[in-house]
Formats: structure tokens, C-alpha cells, sequence
């Protein structure tokens, strides 16, 4: 098992690269996809906007293969469409939500997962009061019907938006319902087997680290830290 900051990976990549990498691809998919204007894109055109060194840039993109054209740069809808295959996002991943407090209804409406090939196609709770009273697209499920609706479906990503004391037991069932690639917005650290890849995301400890760098009264520290998060 390895883990970096709050991820955690229990299987083997595709790629030897660093994991921090993995955040700059979707920064420059991101920037791509944005772009309407231009062909090509130098590493130092990336930089500027980016604030990634061009070495940096240039270090990245070595590890999927030589992408740029000597005396342009690289060509924007080529590397796009590589990236987006790099990343998995070449497909539609279906997603599975559990918990439906205030995080997980609020996540359920954001429109930017489907953008970025995420589908939300089931909503569970135990909650019989959430169950029966959803205002939502489509009806909140009884987490009973999750194994059901996974193999019917095929679902392959779960987001868990549940209070700290059900999080284990609920991490639980998503694996034995074929749950493999889990994002946890509980903050407490859970046990899950190393065939299973799980992604903390923590709010408080990021609302932490901004008050701590408040507290040092240095800016510097904190531009410091944050570029250290992609290198």
C-alpha cells in the first residue's frame, strides 16, 4: 500500500510516473479544452498560464510519449484527445452516490461531472425520510439496492458523502457490491483491501492548512507549499 497526502492507491499503474503528475494532465486537458483560438501550444505558452516551470510541462508529457512538433510546440486537439485517454476519460464512467445529507444533494446537482464524462445514474441512503422525500432527477434508493443496481448498471465509481460514524461500514458494502475506485468526503481515514483505490478529500484539513499559513503570516510559505502539491 502507498499513499501521498490523501491519496491512497492499493494497485499497481499502467505508467511509472509520479502520482502528483496525475493533477497536472487534468490541468492541461483542462486548458486544451479551453482553448479556441490557437493550434499549437509551446511549453512556454503552458507555463504561463499554468505557473508550471516549461520543464515541468516538458517532464510530464515525456512519460506518455513524445507529443510536441519541433518548431510549433504541441498540437492542441492531438494532445487533448491523448490525455483524455490517459486519464480514462476517452469513456463515460457511471457513479454511484451514497449519502444524501446536505454534501451529497448538493453534489448530485453540479453539472460538472457529467462534463468531464462522470454520470451520476443512482442516489442511496438508508434514511427512509431521504428516501421517500427526494426532490432529485431521478428517485433516492435504499442503500439495499446498491449490489443490484451495480451489476445492473455496471456502475464502477462511488462518491461517499456519509457522517464519520457509518463511513467503514458503508465503505464496506460498496466494495462487496464490486466497488472498486471510491471518493470518501468523510474525514476519517478507512480500511479498505489493496485491491480497491480510494481518494480522501478532506475539507477541514484544507481549511486547516489555509489558516495555518494565516497564522505564519508569510504568503511566501504558502505559494511554496501549494506548487510543492505538483511537484
Amino acid at each position: 500500500m502507498a499513499s501521498n497526502n490523501n491519496f491512497t492507491t492499493h494497485t499497481k499503474v499502467k505508467y511509472k510516473i509520479p502520482e502528483s503528475t496525475i493533477p497536472r494532465m487534468s490541468i492541461y486537458s483542462r486548458i486544451f479544452s479551453e482553448s479556441k483560438d490557437n493550434d499549437y501550444f509551446s511549453s512556454k505558452d503552458i507555463a504561463s498560464i499554468t505557473g508550471f516551470s516549461s520543464a515541468q510541462i516538458r517532464r510530464d508529457l515525456s512519460y506518455f510519449g513524445q507529443f510536441g512538433v519541433p518548431g510549433k510546440g504541441y498540437p492542441i486537439n492531438e494532445l487533448k484527445q491523448k490525455i483524455l485517454k490517459i486519464l480514462g476519460l476517452d469513456k463515460e464512467w457511471k457513479v454511484a452516490l451514497i449519502g444524501m445529507g446536505n454534501l451529497g444533494s448538493a453534489l448530485l446537482t453540479y453539472k460538472g461531472f457529467k462534463e468531464q464524462k462522470f454520470k451520476i445514474i443512482a442516489a442511496f441512503d438508508n434514511d427512509m425520510k431521504k428516501i421517500k422525500n427526494d426532490n432529485h432527477d431521478f428517485k433516492v434508493q435504499h442503500i439495499n439496492e446498491l449490489k443490484s443496481v451495480v451489476e445492473q448498471n455496471e456502475i464502477k465509481i462511488a462518491i461517499l458523502t456519509v457522517p464519520v460514524k457509518a463511513a467503514q461500514k458503508a465503505i464496506n458494502h460498496v466494495i462487496d457490491c464490486g466497488i472498486k475506485l471510491i471518493l470518501n468526503f468523510a474525514p476519517v481515514r478507512l480500511k479498505v483491501p489493496d485491491f480497491v483505490i480510494l481518494q480522501n478529500i478532506d475539507v477541514m484539513i484544507e481549511l486547516e492548512r489555509l489558516t495555518y499559513y494565516s497564522t505564519m503570516g508569510s504568503r511566501t510559505l504558502v505559494l511554496k507549499k501549494t506548487s510543492r502539491l505538483f511537484k
